[in-house]
């Protein structure tokens, strides 16, 4: 079995704490609601990877290219050089495009060049699809969903590594139980007020194919300059 480093050891913990790299070939899903720091986790785990000489393709709903390399800016996450020399391939897709997003993604396309397909955020992007969105408003989401992971298995046949995040608010019930049960692994974030502070943590649901032991709960924050600073962590 051969693994993703997540990299940036000498600055945070997370690879270490994610048991040294995620399994080639794995479906990830990163899942939390709104605010919760699902995109900026994608994002350092991106960016690590990158950091390791691994090659990236993110498709996003959330944010245009100029914004995305704004906000990485901001958590000293500089991402200029890796645009510039296609080891990092950026896609945006508006939520309200009315382009086949969904069966694009799935034919071989150069954003399957990549070694790690990060899509961010997912319940969102296949809410782009107006025959998805019907089928979900119909009551066949686990069905639908079904078939787009069977696609996403298919294209990343050849060891590619999938990373989704997902807010549980954007499809219905049966939808996410589907994706969250698919995923070899299934992360999720929490998040609680404590008082004036809010206190965050990524909580480990399964990982399978585990390098090394794995933290099951990571008590973390977000800073300006710094990105995912770990500040606690827990082995079952």
């Amino acid at each position: 079995m051969s693994y993703q480093s997540l990299g940036l050891s000498d600055r945070d913990q997370v690879n270490n704490s994610l048991g040294g790299g995620i399994p080639t070939g794995s479906l990830a899903t990163l899942t939390g609601e709104t605010a919760t720091g699902k995109s900026v986790w994608a994002s350092r785990l991106a960016y690590g990877m990158i950091e390791e000489g691994t090659t990236v393709s993110i498709v996003s709903t959330e944010l245009t290219a100029r914004e995305y390399i704004d906000q990485m800016n901001s958590l000293e996450y500089s991402i200029t050089t890796p645009l510039l020399n296609g080891q990092l391939k950026y896609f945006y897709v508006p939520s309200h495009t009315t382009q086949d997003a969904v069966s694009r993604l799935l034919k071989p396309t150069t954003i399957w060049d990549a070694d790690v397909v990060v899509i961010d955020e997912f319940g969102v992007f296949l809410q782009t699809d107006t025959r998805l969105s019907e089928r979900f408003d119909r009551g066949a989401g686990a069905d639908a969903v079904r078939k787009v992971l069977a696609g996403l298995e298919t294209a990343q046949s050849d060891g590619t590594v999938v990373l989704t995040t997902l807010n549980p608010e954007t499809l219905p019930d049966p939808a996410i139980h589907e994706i969250a049960t698919t995923a070899d692994i299934h992360l999720s974030i929490e998040k609680n007020r404590m008082g004036q502070s809010v206190a965050r943590q990524l909580v480990v649901d399964r990982f399978q194919e585990m390098r090394r032991p794995i933290e099951d709960t990571i008590g973390f924050s977000v800073e300006q300059g710094r990105g995912i600073v770990i500040e606690s962590r827990t082995i079952a």
